[in-house]
């Protein structure tokens, strides 16, 4: 009957850091932070399918939620921050080309 009540305590507890956890990546607003967190939230997960006796799950779950899935988040945040700023030098570029055209046009 100990042994129950440790492990229910045991499962208790996991499942209250990984609400926090969860809670946590909610609130983080910076893209980049977010994939941090993410990626600490996987093995707090992963951790929690131990104590449930779920190790095939914990090592699937290292695998993809702590490896993968914020590795493609961080690669897209660097895609889009790259369009971005070649979106700004194009319009950058554009706005001083037809400032120095129209300048140009009215000389004889």
């Amino acid at each position: 009957m100990n042994s129950d009540f440790l492990t229910n305590a045991l499962i208790a507890v996991s499942l209250t850091i990984v609400l926090i956890g969860a809670a946590v990546v909610v609130f983080t607003r910076a893209p980049s932070k977010q994939a941090v967190v993410l990626s600490v939230y996987g093995i707090l997960l992963s951790i929690f399918f131990v104590t449930l006796q779920a190790p095939d799950v914990a090592l699937s779950q290292v695998a993809i939620g702590t490896a993968v899935v914020p590795l493609i988040v961080v690669l897209s945040i660097r895609k889009i921050a790259s369009i971005r700023s070649e979106a700004e030098s194009e319009l950058e570029g554009s706005a001083q080309g037809d400032a120095g055209q129209g300048s140009e046009a009215g000389q004889p």
